[in-house]
């Protein structure tokens, strides 16, 4: 088959674990795929490690675009990206989820005449509010190939007036890292490193800014969790934005609380798959956990990922954090019925998206 030349765009920890299936497919299907890395996440343990963790290529243009608001943030890709379309002039830009880098390198390509392939299209938590939400819509919008992880995104593009013939039900790229992955985190047994027994502690993330920018709602989370740790035991992988809030809280841990550095990938979801649960207002983590069958308890209102709550193992608490302590008191007693996994979360999303691609080049 003829190479063809691609540009896969990664910025942020959930971009790295979508796109190492499908850049390991291009490369079987024989086509040409240039790696842009916006450097939207900095963290060595949040970008660095995916990289080995996923057997990701070093990426063949590093952008170092940084922290920095959201506007300054798009901005500045869109900048940089540009320069690099121009250059290049591939045939096909892939952006995956719904960080800044996806919407800012998707008007780029839009507006240079690219093709654009988004990789987990459609999803709608139906909230303005969240940036990923207004990031998802417009890339959307101006994508020509569309990947849907659900059949919830199917019916939210079609309401939105996307053509039927862009909308392509292919399953879930961040569960064909996790099947690859997970037999080899799980041996590195992770939870032994931090002196955890397997479901006898909980996982925690928190990173949007409904929790983590409202200081008074971030502190009652962590003191009522710090309350709960004399029952079980939990570990925080601290995002950075969230650590800068917490220093200012002067909040005395107890010793079954373990805040630690970002994790990289393996040792997190090794770490995950043997906890008693997981509390997080992360989206991809709703995912993971159904499909490992462990319980998932998220601090928002809604979900983009309704398959999490309607078959998983995702149960929604919103602002009332109260419901925290009655649901991890049931933790011991719940048994789990026999995990559900959503349809096509079957490892082959990424090679589906691939032959879809290679036919759309051939046209």
């Amino acid at each position: 088959m003829k190479k063809i030349q691609i540009i896969s765009v990664v910025g942020a920890r959930p971009n790295f674990i979508k796109v190492a299936p499908i850049i390991k497919e291009l490369n079987i299907a024989g086509i040409e795929n240039i790696l842009v890395h916006t450097g939207q996440h900095y963290d060595k343990n949040m970008s660095d490690s995916f990289f080995s963790d996923l057997e990701l290529p070093e990426p063949d243009i590093f952008m170092a675009i940084g922290s920095g608001s959201h506007a300054e943030q798009t901005g500045k890709i869109m900048i940089e990206f540009e320069k690099i379309c121009k250059k290049i002039s591939p045939k096909l830009v892939i952006v995956a989820g719904d960080v800044n880098s996806t919407l800012a390198c998707s008007i780029v390509a839009a507006k240079c005449h690219i093709s654009l392939a988004h990789v987990e299209a459609g999803l709608r938590s139906n909230d303005l509010t969240m940036p990923e939400e207004i990031n998802r819509i417009l890339t959307d919008r101006v994508s020509d190939i569309l990947f849907v992880t659900e059949k919830s995104g199917i019916n939210n593009l079609k309401n939105e007036g996307i053509s039927p013939k862009k909308i392509h039900f292919v399953g879930n790229c961040m569960i064909d890292s996790l099947i690859t992955f997970l037999p080899k985190a799980n041996n590195t047994m992770p939870w032994e490193k931090y002196d955890l027994k397997i479901n006898d502690y909980m996982v925690v993330t928190l990173h949007r800014p409904s929790n983590v920018d409202k200081k008074d709602r971030l502190k009652n989370i962590l003191q009522l969790l710090n309350a709960l740790s004399n029952r079980i035991k939990f570990i925080f992988p601290v995002h950075p934005r969230t650590q800068k809030v917490i220093e200012n809280f002067n909040l005395d841990f107890s010793t079954n609380f373990n805040l630690v550095n970002p994790l990289p990938y393996i040792e997190f979801i090794g770490l995950m798959s043997k906890s008693l649960g997981v509390i997080t207002d992360s989206g991809g983590i709703q995912e993971e956990t159904t499909y490992m069958g462990v319980k998932c308890i998220t601090l928002r209102e809604n979900t983009e990922r309704p398959i999490t709550v309607e078959i998983g193992t995702n149960v929604l608490i919103g602002d009332d954090i109260s419901k925290l302590n009655q649901i991890i008191n049931d933790l011991n007693k719940e048994k789990l019925h026999d995990k559900k996994i959503p349809e096509k979360w079957d490892g082959s999303a990424s090679e589906r998206i691939v032959k879809i691609i290679a036919k759309y080049l051939e046209k």
